[in-house]
């Protein structure tokens, strides 16, 4: 029986395409000490390089990640806001 099939996450992939593309190392040696097969970071290395070469496909990526921390941080600092609005309600009765 064969193993169940393991996902990674967006982040993970980056990652490792971005180990291989900055060591020294054969995309051989990354997979195996990352313990995935040398086909599945193949295949990450040319989807990253796909994407890339679409025309802003790496800035919109990069764009994506930056918004969406921002969206994080300003929803904390609107419950922030929401529980400090309450608080004071209730004391000012």
């Amino acid at each position: 029986m064969s193993a169940p099939r393991r996902k990674f996450t967006s982040e993970f992939k980056q990652e490792a395409v971005a180990l291989v593309r900055r060591s020294s190392q054969s995309a051989n040696q990354v997979a195996k000490e990352l313990g995935v097969s040398q086909t599945a970071l193949s295949h990450w290395l040319r989807e990253a390089t796909r994407s890339a070469s679409s025309p802003n496909g790496l800035q919109a990526a990069e764009e994506l990640k930056v918004l969406r921390r921002e969206v994080e941080r300003l929803r904390m600092e609107r419950d922030i806001l929401k529980k400090a609005a309450a608080f004071f309600a209730t004391e000012s009765r």
